[in-house]
């Protein structure tokens, strides 16, 4: 966590308005970007409803990532 009590660029983050885990890309204006954990598309996130991706929700949303990216294998 940054001084002002923001997570920092890097962090894993779980974004309970939309109950997904992200990497905190940056912030923008009053909101926080995040990205999934396996890539893909950033959505903006509300800091008042971010708090730090727990152990289990961490590897849970590594593992789906991990399982995504096996299903595009040929």
């Amino acid at each position: 966590m940054t001084d002002d009590g923001s997570p920092r660029v890097g962090a894993a983050v779980h974004d309970t308005g939309s109950g997904r885990v992200g990497l905190v890309m940056g912030h923008q204006g009053s909101y926080i970007q995040l990205r999934p954990l396996g890539g893909g598309r950033e959505w903006d996130a509300d800091p008042a409803r971010v708090r730090p991706a727990s152990r289990d929700e961490l590897l849970s949303a590594q593992l789906a990532a991990v399982n995504a990216r096996s299903r595009h294998k040929i």
